[in-house]
């Protein structure tokens, strides 16, 4: 994704204010040429299941009230599963809408 994009995930996540242990995210692009600059059709493209979170619900609630921090937060790179979440659009933008469960972990950066 691109540095430039920063800005619009911000404005995404101030109008968008997911429920409960819900998580906003936004998929990377897939490869479209490789390293050596040759061009991957559309058919042979795979799909991607790395996103970075937009939005961060307030986390599930326990039976007196109280409630569980996401584990996961804002900026943060995650893998998703092959099928699953809610497809949404907002301002134009095509995000998905997780349970915090439903992520199968969290990419760490390069030191």
């Amino acid at each position: 994704m691109a540095a430039n994009a920063a800005p619009k995930l911000r404005t995404l996540s101030q109008k968008f204010r997911p429920l409960l242990d819900r998580i906003l995210v936004i998929k990377d692009e897939p490869l479209t040429k490789t390293k050596g600059g040759v061009l991957i059709p559309e058919k042979a493209q795979q799909e991607v299941n790395n996103a970075v979170v937009v939005a961060v619900g307030p986390g599930a609630r326990t039976p007196n009230g109280e409630y569980i921090k996401p584990v996961v937060n804002v900026g943060d790179k995650v893998l998703l599963p092959k099928f699953g979440g809610t497809k949404i659009e907002v301002e134009g933008q095509e995000l998905h809408l997780f349970k915090e469960a439903d992520l199968l972990a969290v990419i760490e950066k390069d030191s």
